[in-house]
């Protein structure tokens, strides 16, 4: 299912976004419209997917949220937000008066919320999100973004407990962007971090706190201990996979990911089905993969990687690494596509 960027103004200027530089050249006031809407969540329907995922920028920011929610609601889609969780009393309220319209059990899981760090966050986005997890917290979903090797993950323990969060974390990583300069963690450091990652587990397996990955990070990152440890403890969530999750602009254009947001760029009127636009996207990162296995020289011969089980890590630090090395991609163009 893809993810509809309702905006791509922001309430936060997080330095690990690897979002920025893309909202950065785009039409930052533009947002989606309602007709758009409509013809999403008609494609959405022909193709038998029953949800709607909201992102931004922020995407509480958009002058019809609340109406967009409503009207997703109205159509039996499940609707998934994600957020920051900072907006103002004026959404906060317009939400709350949606979902109490509604039975319980669709509302769970509907909000993904991005937690930075309590101790270096602005303490006026603190507060905003306090009020959002307060009112909202046991059908919000954390999740944490990582952006520098050493991180801090112990105060979800509080959070989880304190607003009675989902007791399943989110766990992404900055990558970079492809042909762009922006913050993210080095493809010899994705090891550190998987191994800072299984240190938290102890204590998260305590609490019944269960992790999963986003894309990009690879396998061979972790010792069979710490694989076994993870393993154990995310439900079933652990994998080391990169595929395209297709992301579709305010302004109807879709991209593979945030990371390749410069990559084969096109129109959603260019496809048929959103199955088209996905499988579009696959043939492309089967294309990548055969330039080169992964992120690392040994990703070539990886049992793990033919056997499936491991995708080689994040698409977009595989193109930049072909780049540097002046390689000539024998099948790949990867320049935006006619729009």
């Amino acid at each position: 299912m893809p993810n509809i960027l309702l905006t791509q103004r922001c309430v936060r200027s997080c330095p690990y976004c690897f979002a920025k530089k893309h909202m950065e050249g785009s039409v930052q006031d533009e947002c989606l419209k309602w007709e758009d809407l409509i013809y999403l969540a008609d494609l959405q329907e022909i193709g038998g997917y029953r949800e709607m995922r909201f992102l931004g920028g922020e995407p509480t920011l958009h002058p019809h949220f609340p109406d967009f929610v409503a009207y997703s609601l109205k159509r039996n889609f499940r609707v998934v937000t994600f957020t920051s969780g900072i907006m103002s009393d004026k959404i906060l309220a317009g939400i709350r008066e949606i979902y109490l319209k509604i039975p319980e059990a669709r509302i769970f899981g509907s909000f993904l919320c991005n937690i930075n760090d309590p101790k270096i966050s602005p303490a006026a986005e603190t507060e905003r999100l306090h009020l959002f997890l307060t009112e909202f917290g046991k059908h919000v979903s954390p999740g944490f973004n990582i952006y520098e090797n050493d991180f801090d993950l112990g105060f979800f323990a509080d959070f989880i407990n304190r607003y009675g969060l989902v007791r399943t974390l989110r766990l992404g990583v900055a990558h970079p962007i492809y042909k762009k300069d922006n913050s993210y963690i080095a493809a010899r450091d994705l090891a550190v971090v998987l191994r800072r990652i299984a240190s938290f587990y102890p204590v998260f397996s305590r609490l019944n706190i269960s992790v999963g990955l986003d894309c990009g990070f690879p396998l061979c990152g972790l010792s069979d201990s710490e694989l076994g440890v993870m393993h154990k403890f995310s439900k079933g969530s652990l994998k080391f996979r990169c595929e395209p999750i297709l992301d579709i602009g305010p302004d109807m254009t879709v991209w593979p990911c945030f990371p390749l947001s410069s990559v084969k760029v096109r129109k959603v009127y260019d496809f048929n089905s959103i199955r088209e636009m996905g499988e579009y996207y696959h043939k492309f990162h089967g294309e990548v993969s055969a330039e080169a296995g992964g992120i690392f020289p040994e990703c070539d011969e990886c049992f793990d990687r033919a056997r499936g089980l491991c995708s080689g890590g994040c698409k977009a630090h595989i193109l930049n690494q072909l780049d540097k090395e002046h390689l000539k991609f024998r099948k790949l163009n990867i320049s935006h596509d006619p729009k």
